[in-house]
């Protein structure tokens, strides 16, 4: 049913024509729908479009009032300059870019919002209608024929997809924290199953599904329903979306049905942006570095900053970097952006600090790449393979084995993707591994970094379930093993495999007087103080945000909660690889 409550009308507001709920047919009869922000008078510009299923008319402040409240807080700029009425999460600010001479257009994705249909987030039918929308927008009389894509990961995740299929009018794109390879990134950390889509559909989905009619949201802009005119019964509305949980337990390994959810980088040969956050650990650094690395343009620019996962998007700093890009792009300014540094880190220090830095690749030609081992006998990281012929074992569900070095003399930078080795054994026919590089100050207190999705992140993660430990030799590096997950080589009991277990991209300078360290754990990540509830966010924050792997259909007891156990064997040298940045 296409029924919209509201005849399609435009208005001046704010100083920009508005058109709101502005039909947009797709190929199979389904009518999307899209508000469009642009400058008065009929000269046409640049589109900047957006497409996701949170609801365009679901205001930031209403949706994620936590996180924007905090956001404010730490950085008013950005509610300078804007009455904020048109926010709305993860979406570039209107009243910032329509000035500036550029159209703005938010369409919500198949099944959400005021757009009907099955609700399937990242599908092939989804990227087809991003397809299409692009073209539809580059014949609208307000579009010059040049459309660039923004926004944050969901808004950014989609370029990357659409982007492989070359749209003849998509011009650039900037993918800020945006993931990419479904089955890595989104559902199976090493292979195990990971829950934050579990716990990002109902809360930020499901809420904004169509058919929600008058039990959902309205917007406080307009008064017209989020969710659409429609009101649907909850058996109506699940039939209308996928089943993300029964779609994970379905596909243990990196099948067509995963891969055809993956973009192919090397067919992207546009204009890229992309902005990685450190403190992502469990979603969204990987796929910026990735991406990055695997894209075919030769005009490719990487950005790593640190803080929440909504911040710098909106801040000076992030619009500002934004702007340039697109305008040298879809405008043809001339604003430096030819002279812009191929890479642009805001390099990590101790107290949520950062510096910024350039440089002219990923990873660091200038990287001294260190193996800090494993002794079980000082249960330090020590630069000399101890040569031990030992065994430690460990509950399997527990908090495993801390590795230290000891106080650092000098100071020591560590950026750029990380990798273990590790000889393990279990119990039982298989194991999950949970590794955490981490950070102690001289009073031994654990230093950790606001994340994009929780205030407390170690320096990084990595995670590998045992009997999936097979390699891709072609896509593998030393600093970055490739697992194919394409099938499972089951353990067997109280023999040791060779393990080579993939941490996610980092950065951080660690001062004289601090210690690293690496934990070897059979479960997720906790920090060592109490959880934390914050308001508005719906899941508990001990350190890994919503990236949790508990779930009892994936890891069943009798086959993960034996006992694990690490064995050192000369000549067989356990270690981790670390990437450092000479002074």
């Amino acid at each position: 049913m296409n029924t919209v409550d509201t005849a399609r009308k435009s208005e001046v507001r704010d100083g920009m024509q508005i058109d709101w709920d502005v039909p947009i047919p797709m190929d199979d009869g389904v009518v999307l729908r899209a508000d469009v922000f642009r400058p008065r008078g009929d000269k046409p510009h640049p589109v900047i479009l957006t497409y996701g299923a949170f609801g365009k008319g679901l205001a930031f402040q209403e949706g994620n009032k936590s996180a924007w409240d905090r956001m404010i807080a730490a950085f008013p700029e950005v509610a300078e300059g804007s009455s904020c009425k048109y926010q709305v999460w993860e979406l570039a600010d209107p009243e910032k870019w329509v000035p500036d001479g550029y159209v703005c257009l938010r369409i919500d994705s198949r099944g959400a919002g005021r757009s009907p249909g099955f609700m399937d987030p990242w599908s092939l039918r989804e990227t087809k209608d991003i397809y299409d929308c692009i073209e539809w927008a580059a014949v609208q009389p307000w579009c010059d024929g040049k459309v660039g894509m923004n926004g944050i990961s969901y808004f950014a995740t989609n370029q990357w997809q659409v982007a492989q299929h070359k749209p003849p009018h998509l011009v650039a794109i900037c993918t800020w924290e945006g993931c990419a390879d479904w089955y890595r990134e989104f559902t199976r950390h090493g292979g195990i199953y990971c829950g934050f889509l579990d716990n990002i559909f109902p809360r930020a989905f499901h809420r904004a599904q169509y058919g929600l009619g008058e039990r959902g949201l309205r917007s406080r802009v307009t008064g017209e329903l989020v969710s659409g005119p429609v009101t649907l019964s909850d058996e109506e509305l699940k039939k209308n979306r996928i089943d993300i949980e029964q779609f994970i337990l379905d596909h243990p390994f990196d099948d067509a049905a995963c891969r055809e959810r993956t973009p192919d980088f090397n067919k992207i040969d546009l204009p890229v942006l992309t902005a990685a956050n450190w403190g992502g650990q469990g979603l969204h650094p990987r796929g910026n570095f990735e991406g990055f690395l695997g894209v075919s343009s030769k005009q490719k620019w990487l950005e790593a900053h640190g803080d929440a996962h909504w911040t710098h998007f909106y801040t000076n700093y992030g619009v500002n970097l934004q702007k340039r890009f697109f305008g040298h792009f879809l405008k043809g300014e001339d604003n430096g952006w030819d002279k812009q540094p191929r890479v642009q880190l805001q390099i990590r220090h101790p107290g949520e600090s950062f510096v910024q830095r350039h440089e002219n690749e990923w990873p660091l030609a200038r990287t001294e790449w260190a193996k800090f081992y494993l002794d079980p006998q000082t249960m330090n990281l020590v630069t000399d393979d101890p040569k031990r012929d030992t065994t430690l074992s460990y509950e399997a569900f527990g908090d495993g084995k801390n590795f230290m070095t000891p106080p650092l003399t000098e100071p020591l930078e560590i950026t750029g993707p990380l990798a273990a080795k590790l000889f393990l054994s279990s119990s039982t026919k298989d194991a999950d591994v949970f590794l955490v590089l981490r950070v102690f100050d001289e009073k031994g207190k654990e230093v950790t970094f606001i994340g994009s999705n929780d205030p407390r992140t170690p320096i990084a993660n990595g995670w590998l379930r045992a009997s999936h430990r097979k390699l891709d030799a072609e896509r593998s590096r030393p600093y970055r093993p490739y697992h194919t997950h394409d099938e499972a080589w089951p353990l067997t009991p109280g023999e040791p495999v060779e393990l080579d277990v993939e941490l996610w991209p980092t950065c951080i300078v660690v001062p004289p007087g601090y210690r690293i360290c690496l934990s070897v754990r059979g479960k997720d990540y906790e920090n060592e103080d109490p959880p934390l509830a914050l308001e508005g966010v719906k899941y508990t924050l001990t350190g890994v945000g919503p990236f949790i792997h508990v779930h009892p259909k994936d890891r069943p007891h009798d086959v993960f909660g034996g006992t694990n156990t690490l064995h050192f064997v000369p000549g067989k040298p356990s270690y981790i690889l670390l990437p450092i940045i000479p002074s």
